[in-house]
């Protein structure tokens, strides 16, 4: 039987922290480099699943080139984020 799924917790900031957070996150978002990933992931996503590839809980890694999971592809495959090329 498999186990249950564990529920992540949502952050605990203050309302400060969250608003400041939101605007940075957004900021993020908003960059060029982003929008063009973004969009690559919905055109490789919907030809996934156009070709009847089964792609539930994977993100497309833009590194590998390829559809992971999305524990793999957000976790830096175990290494974490803190050590990426920053910007």
């Amino acid at each position: 039987m498999a186990k249950p799924k564990k529920k992540v917790k949502k952050q605990k900031l203050t309302p400060a922290a969250a608003k400041r957070k939101a605007a940075r996150d957004k900021k993020r978002a908003k960059r060029s480099d982003r929008k063009s990933k973004k969009a690559e992931n919905q055109r490789k996503r919907r030809a996934a699943k156009k070709k009847g590839r089964n792609i539930k809980g994977k993100d497309y890694d833009h590194k590998k080139k390829r559809f992971v999971t999305v524990k793999k592809n957000r976790g830096n495959y175990g290494k974490g984020t803190k050590k990426e090329k920053k910007r």
